[in-house]
């Protein structure tokens, strides 16, 4: 059997991790069943370390020990660095940037260490190896500290492979027999850079390269930020604050790339002022357009390098995060005069390259033979009556995917795990293939951990398995060839009535979800008032939340109850970390006094 070699995208907002199993690129999801994890590092004053969304979640409080975007200080020197950065930088003897008494190498490490410790306990096996990726137009002394960083986590790292290169091997490119040339263009939260590749018989060769290590959306986060504050009259604020609010001008960034308008709002920013402002999407486009030009004119660049005119490409894809946004979209292809090529997952097509390189690499994908292709998209119906997708329409097979699920209320004893297959967003209007019922110990909500995973083999035949984490108990059914077994007619008819319901299907999905999140947030927040743990400065921007909540369920239409929810679950942010770390205290003293 191939030794696994880890596949990471490590990235400058978020990162991924993959590996290939059973002769089939998968990227792994961590413990919140996502597979992106933010690329976020807290520092305790005791050297405790936290990454991910348990990082994120302590900006709340200690906003000035929280790092992100550390991507940007690799392998740079002090007299290289430009801008502000979230949290202050320090440097010793040497002219090598420290953040909290920590190198970005140490930094980056810290995120690499928590990829390898995902992959490791999603495989249940210890990992040495992997790729990992770094922007095309990262230099040596960036890519020596990417490495370093890899190292530094443990990691012995056989490769460092282009970003481009990865969405190629994404997007299959290096199937292609005849000669083709393909731009890459990846803007993600703090790079870009755009490749032109020349790709015959699976060997790739780069043209010509443009980029911008310094370009990317934290960058338009603050442009957002400086717009809201000059509208609201405000010239400065503490690193603290700002911490803050470019959070909450990333959240605002991302809703307007799905809506039309959005309110930027940060209840007592200063401890007694509220800053409240409604952003448009025609607003955000002005602010984005000469951040997006820098990006054009790069383009333009790489195209003149490789003496190329737009006509002469066969294909253009987007990769990173901060390509959903409509405006980056439109501005592509009317550049290159096509439509960019969408069909990956913008923040995981990169790390799905890594991982294939890496199977390339350790001679797992040598040897795979691909059959077929699933024809539609087989998932599970979770709480709600929804549609969980565990493989997407046109997976190559053979392939396995799985994910983990909690039991939904307390005290349930078992869960009922309906096999779909389908396109549309609610389980009702998807095929059942069949279904079975996983038994547990009844315990409170949220605690029970179940693991379903769907595999199809070389003939074409669905297993699915369901784990009770607790006691290692699998419970399996074969559903036989209706996995890829469709009749032709029968597929088309149910892809033309996704596309047909696709924007009742996804106001149903939204609503739904937002109606749970409500559900769950109201009694917990509720609770909380009528104890009296709320501050008076708190209470009123709570209480007129929760009023929105239950005002927009009554309602029951899907933009304004997600609206309601988010600005409750905002209202409440800096209660539920004062509340946690509460509870931490108690539990530290209670620990000490015994």
């Amino acid at each position: 059997m191939a030794e696994m070699i880890l596949g990471i995208d490590l990235g400058t907002t978020n990162s991924a991790v993959g590996v290939v199993d059973s002769g089939f690129p998968i990227l792994l999801a961590n413990e919140d069943g996502r597979r992106i994890t933010p690329s976020a590092v807290w520092i305790g004053k005791d050297g405790c370390i936290e990454v991910g969304e348990k990082a994120l979640r302590r900006r709340a409080i200690e906003p000035d020990r929280v790092v992100t975007s550390i991507k940007r200080l690799m392998g740079r020197r002090m007299s290289e660095l430009e801008g502000d950065f979230p949290v202050p930088i320090t440097t010793g003897n040497t002219e090598t940037p420290r953040v909290l008494g920590k190198t970005p190498e140490e930094i980056s490490a810290e995120i690499l260490r928590e990829m390898k410790r995902i992959a490791e306990w999603r495989m249940g096996k210890e990992i040495q190896k992997a790729v990992i990726t770094v922007p095309a137009y990262f230099h040596d002394a960036q890519r020596a500290a990417t490495k370093r960083a890899g190292e530094l986590a443990g990691l012995e790292v056989v490769r460092i492979i282009n970003e481009p290169t990865a969405a190629a091997l994404a997007y299959g490119l290096d199937k292609l027999t005849d000669k083709s040339r393909v731009a890459v263009y990846d803007l993600g939260g703090g790079t870009f850079d755009l490749s032109i590749l020349e790709m015959q018989d699976g060997v790739f060769q780069v043209l010509a390269t443009h980029g911008d290590t310094r370009l990317g959306g934290d960058d338009l986060d603050g442009l957002i930020l400086d717009w809201v504050m000059e509208r609201a009259g405000i010239s400065e604020v503490d690193r603290a604050t700002r911490v803050r609010l470019l959070a909450e001008a990333e959240r605002v960034k991302l809703a307007l790339s799905t809506d039309e308008a959005a309110t930027f709002r940060v209840p007592f920013y200063d401890g007694s002022r509220s800053l409240e402002e409604t952003i448009s999407r025609e607003d955000l486009e002005k602010l984005a357009a000469p951040w997006i030009g820098k990006t054009l004119r790069l383009c333009r660049q790489a195209l003149a390098d490789a003496a190329l005119k737009q006509d002469d490409l066969n294909a253009v894809i987007i990769v990173g995060g901060s390509t959903r946004i409509p405006a980056v979209r439109r501005a592509v292809a009317e550049l290159f005069g096509r439509e960019p090529d969408i069909s990956q997952h913008p923040d995981e097509a990169i790390a799905l390259g890594a991982t294939i390189q890496g199977g390339v690499l350790s001679g797992a994908l040598r040897q795979m033979i691909l059959l077929d292709v699933t024809p539609l998209s087989l998932g599970i119906e979770t709480f709600g009556g929804l549609m969980n997708v565990l493989i997407p329409r046109n997976s190559t097979i053979p392939c396995k995917a799985g994910e983990m699920f909690t039991n939904a209320a307390d005290g349930q004893a078992a869960m009922c795990v309906r096999v779909l297959q389908g396109e549309r967003e609610m389980a009702k209007d998807n095929w059942e293939l069949g279904k079975f019922d996983v038994a547990f110990s009844p315990s409170p909500k949220g605690q029970t951990r179940v693991g379903v995973q769907f595999k199809i083999d070389e003939n074409g035949i669905l297993e699915a398995l369901a784990r009770d984490v607790a006691t290692g108990v699998d419970t399996i059914i074969e559903i036989g060839s209706a996995a890829v077994d469709v009749d032709d007619a029968a597929v088309e008819t149910m892809v033309s009535e996704s596309v047909e319901h696709a924007f009742t299907d996804m106001a149903e999905r939204v609503f739904t979800e937002a109606k749970m999140k409500a559900e769950e947030l109201l009694p917990a927040v509720e609770i909380v008032l009528s104890q009296g743990l709320v501050k008076d400065t708190e209470r009123e921007e709570i209480e007129s939340a929760v009023l929105a909540v239950k005002f927009a369920l009554a309602g029951g239409a899907a933009n304004p109850l997600k609206a309601a929810v988010q600005r409750l679950d905002h209202a409440t942010e800096a209660l539920a970390a004062r509340l946690v770390e509460q509870a931490m205290d108690a539990a530290l003293d209670r620990q000490l006094g015994s």
